[in-house]
């Protein structure tokens, strides 16, 4: 079972990073029909499929070039699919009935995902439905990243390591020591403002304003005065075709500023949580991971501005979301095993080294 979970992990990596590689290079309707492309279970390759597919869709001409990018996209999400399904199988004969019921979410949520994929291309790229798939793959690599915490092996008792007694931590009524204490009140709010960026990420990608602004710290001429509300409106605006955008210039600003103003309003409630784990010995290592990972990000940020947006930049920047995202994900789950198995210590409760 956790190697399944490893593999499919390791997959929906992957698949995530396949689909804003896809979605980067404007390849979200390089197959105009799904879950074929142009009728076929392949990428037309030959002349007589061209031609095939050029009888079957007149109206959107084929690109080899794209098709190919959004069926190697189908065809690891599938493959994950199957994997998913197994690890769902397989749970079956697990004892434990926690593993099942998150094995079977997870396929749950696999196909709602395929649902949103198929929705991505019957109705052209309709920027709500692009968020969404988006959203639905990092929490599907969260949540397999949360069993893989869960399920991941006991270390020995040796590998335990307490607090001295020259320095004990004084012990508060919740059962929590001084220097631990609204850690978990700061990693809600740190999650809570790493999702709402992630979709802001999205929505920024799927209304085509990643290059709005071309300046730095915010955007050029007077943004405030070109703020307009109705970018958020999740319908937009009426259209056929969504792909390359519909919205105007002005909302195109103003969903691309507030991407950068919340960017650092996250980075500054990441920082803080991160400092508050490194004051915590057993949570060290995720701080710096945590703090790492916001200053890589940001500089990615910046660079897909001043290099304007270069493909394997922008790539990286949607990795670094998701490795932000995982970060949490890990810190969350040994804060709830720590808050769950209090070790007591000389009378005080302390968190284990248990990494």
């Amino acid at each position: 079972m956790r190697r399944l979970c490893l593999f499919a992990f390791g997959l929906t990596l992957v698949v995530v990073m396949l689909g804003a590689y896809t979605r980067l290079t404007d390849a979200g309707l390089g197959c105009p029909d799904w879950p074929g492309c142009y009728g076929f279970n392949y990428v037309p390759g030959s002349a007589q499929d061209h031609a095939t597919a050029a009888l079957r869709f007149p109206d959107t001409p084929l690109e080899v070039s794209k098709a190919r990018n959004e069926m190697v996209h189908r065809y690891a999400a599938g493959t994950l699919g199957c994997i998913i399904l197994l690890m769902a199988l397989w749970s079956l004969r697990s004892s434990q009935s926690a593993y099942r019921g998150f094995a079977w979410g997870l396929l749950a949520l696999v196909c709602g995902q395929a649902t949103l994929g198929m929705l991505t291309v019957t109705l052209n790229l309709l920027p709500f439905v692009v968020m969404g798939h988006l959203l639905g793959g990092f929490t599907i690599l969260a949540l397999l990243f949360l069993l893989l915490c869960k399920t991941r092996p006991p270390r020995q008792s040796s590998s335990r390591q307490t607090p001295t007694r020259q320095t004990p931590p004084r012990q508060t009524p919740s059962g929590q020591t001084h220097r631990g204490r609204g850690l978990g009140v700061w990693f809600v709010l740190a999650l809570g403002a790493l999702l709402l960026q992630i979709a802001l990420g999205g929505w920024t990608a799927a209304n085509y304003a990643a290059m709005a602004c071309l300046e730095l710290p915010v955007c050029q001429g007077d943004w405030p005065g070109q703020w307009q509300w109705s970018a958020f409106h999740p319908h937009g605006v009426p259209a056929e075709n969504y792909q390359y955008g519909v919205l105007s210039q002005d909302e195109r600003v103003t969903i691309h500023a507030a991407h950068r103003l919340w960017a650092m309003v996250t980075a500054c409630v990441l920082l803080i949580l991160a400092w508050r784990l490194w004051q915590q010995p057993a949570l060290r290592h995720w701080g710096a991971w945590l703090a790492l990972g916001v200053v890589m990000q940001l500089a990615l940020g910046v660079a897909n501005v001043v290099l304007h947006l270069p493909l394997a930049v922008a790539v990286a920047h949607n990795a670094g979301a998701a490795i932000l995202l995982l970060v949490l994900t890990g810190t969350g789950e040994r804060l709830w095993r720590a808050r769950a198995n209090p070790v007591p210590v000389h009378g005080f409760v302390a968190v284990t080294n248990e990494n």
